[in-house]
C-alpha cells in the first residue's frame, strides 16, 4: 500500500511505526472472514480492511469525521485478522495509533466523554473499584436481570494464600478488577505453583497493567501505570540487588498479559524504562506458559488423581490469549492430560464481545457477540465453561446459567481433591 502521511506525524516515531504497517498490507482481505463485526454488520469499513484505509486516510491528512470515529470504536481490538493476515500486518498497533489521532481532532460527546473517564479512573484503580463493587452487591437484588448475573452474590476465598517456603519464586500480577471479583483464580494459581515447588509473590505496589486506559486513548495515564509496575517488580527481579530473583511474572488474566508483553515496545522510546520494560516483556507469562515448561512436575500430579477430573468442560479461549500472546493449545492439552473431556467449540476464533469496556461502550454488538458464543460454548453439553481472563469470564457468566470459572481455578481444586495426604504438605 502507498502511503503519504501528512506533517503532523510524519517524522514521529507513530509515524514511522503507521508507515511501515500500511505498506504491509496488500488488501488481500482475508481478515474479513474472521472479523466478527464484520461478520455481524457487513460492512467494509467495519472490517479491518475498511478500517485501514481509514486510518490511512485519516495520516495523511484527510478530514476526520464522527462517522471515522464510530467505524474504530466498533474494533474490539482481538486481534484475530492478525492471526489471519499473510501479510504480518500489525493492525492493533495501527489501530492504537490511528485512534489516538482521531481522539484528538473529533471530540467526543458530553455522555461518552464522561462514561470514558469514569472508566479510566475507577476500574484500574482497585481502592475506588473495591468499595463500589461492593456497594453492587449489597444492590443486586434491585439491578436490571443482565447486570445482576455479571456481579457474584459473594466472592468468599475457598483458600488462604500458601506461605512462601520454596527457593524458586515467581512474581505475580495481582491486576485491579480480579481480586474483587474473582479472588480465588490467584490463590488457586499460588496453590497450584506452590505444588510445583514454585513461590508466588505479590509486589503490592503494583497494580493495573494500563491496558483498559491505552485503549480508551489514554496512552499517558496507561504509561505511568506501565512504570509503576516496573518500578513495584525491579526489587524482585534485579539480579544485582536480589540473591533470589523471581523466575517469571506470572500473569493469570490474558488480557493484561499481552499489554505486559508489549512493554517493551510501548516504552522503546522512554530513555529512563526502555531497557526495563524490555527485560519486564521477556519475564511476563501467562500461567498456561509456565504449567507447560513445568510439564514433568505436573505429570507426577497429574497421576495422583485417577478418575477424580472427568467433568465436561467447553473453553473459551480469550481473543488475548490466542490472537494477541499466540497461545493456542496450551490450556487444553494441561486440562486433557489431566483429565478432563473438553467439548468442541465452533468458531472458537472468535471474540465473545467482552473486549475490556467493549461490552460497555457497544453493548448492543457485544450482545450479540455473547449469544453466538453461548450456543457455540454450550453446543455440546457441557457442565461448566472455562475461560483465561477476567473480563471474558464476567461477560460469559451474565449470559449464561452454567458456572463460569478460571480454568486455573477447576485445575487447583481438582489437585487438591487428587492429592495423598501423606505428601501433600510436603
Amino acid at each position: 500500500m502507498q502511503t503519504n502521511l501528512a506533517n503532523f506525524i510524519k517524522h514521529t516515531p507513530e509515524g514511522e511505526e503507521a508507515d511501515t504497517i500500511l505498506r504491509s498490507c496488500v488488501h488481500c482481505g482475508f481478515c474479513l472472514a474472521t472479523c466478527p463485526t464484520y461478520q455481524l454488520l457487513g460492512d467494509e469499513l467495519d472490517s479491518p480492511r475498511g478500517r485501514i484505509y481509514l486510518m490511512k486516510q485519516v495520516l495523511e491528512g484527510q478530514s476526520v469525521t464522527q462517522k471515522t470515529q464510530q467505524h474504530l470504536d466498533r474494533c474490539l481490538t482481538c486481534r484475530a485478522c492478525e492471526t489471519t493476515c499473510p501479510s504480518g500486518v500489525q493492525y492493533s498497533r495501527l489501530l492504537d495509533i490511528g485512534r489516538e489521532v482521531v481522539h484528538k481532532k473529533v471530540k467526543r460527546k458530553l455522555p461518552e466523554r464522561l462514561l470514558r473517564f469514569l472508566l479510566i479512573k475507577t476500574l484500574p484503580n482497585r481502592y475506588l473499584f473495591r468499595p463500589l463493587f461492593k456497594l453492587g452487591q449489597l444492590f443486586r437484588p434491585f439491578l436490571p436481570a443482565k447486570l445482576k448475573k455479571s456481579i457474584p452474590s459473594h466472592t468468599l476465598k475457598n483458600k488462604d494464600w500458601p506461605t512462601t517456603r520454596h527457593s524458586r519464586r515467581m512474581l505475580l500480577l495481582d491486576g485491579c478488577v480480579q481480586p474483587s471479583f474473582s479472588p480465588n483464580i490467584n490463590i488457586a494459581t499460588a496453590n497450584v505453583l506452590d505444588k510445583l515447588g514454585i513461590s508466588l509473590i505479590k509486589a503490592e505496589k503494583a497494580g493495573c497493567c494500563g491496558a483498559l486506559s491505552y485503549h480508551l486513548d489514554a496512552h499517558q495515564e496507561s504509561m505511568d501505570q506501565m512504570r509503576r509496575n516496573i518500578d513495584a517488580w525491579w526489587p524482585f527481579i534485579d539480579k544485582r540487588t536480589n540473591s533470589q530473583p523471581a523466575e517469571a511474572i506470572v500473569i493469570t488474566a490474558s488480557g493484561c498479559g499481552a499489554t505486559v508483553k508489549e512493554y517493551g515496545h510501548l516504552l522503546r522510546h522512554d530513555p529512563a524504562y526502555a531497557d526495563k520494560a524490555q527485560h519486564i516483556s521477556a519475564l511476563a507469562k501467562d500461567i498456561s506458559e509456565i504449567l507447560t515448561l513445568e510439564t514433568n512436575a505436573l505429570a507426577t500430579l497429574f497421576k495422583r488423581l485417577g478418575d477424580k477430573a472427568s467433568t465436561k468442560l467447553a473453553f473459551h479461549s480469550p481473543c488475548t490469549l490466542q490472537h494477541g500472546m499466540q497461545i493456542r493449545g496450551s490450556v487444553e492439552k494441561i486440562l486433557s492430560t489431566a483429565g478432563f473431556t473438553l467439548c468442541t467449540v465452533k468458531d472458537a476464533h472468535l471474540c465473545c464481545g467482552s473486549a475490556g469496556t467493549y461490552s460497555i461502550l457497544q453493548p448492543e454488538l457485544s450482545q450479540q457477540l455473547l449469544k453466538q458464543k453461548i450456543v457455540a460454548l454450550t453446543s455440546d453439553g457441557p457442565s461448566q465453561l472455562i475461560t483465561a481472563n477476567i473480563g471474558c469470564l464476567m461477560h460469559l457468566q451474565s449470559g449464561t446459567s452454567l458456572p463460569v470459572k478460571h480454568w486455573i481455578e477447576i485445575l487447583d481444586l481438582t489437585l487438591d481433591a487428587g492429592a495423598d495426604p501423606k505428601t501433600s504438605d510436603q
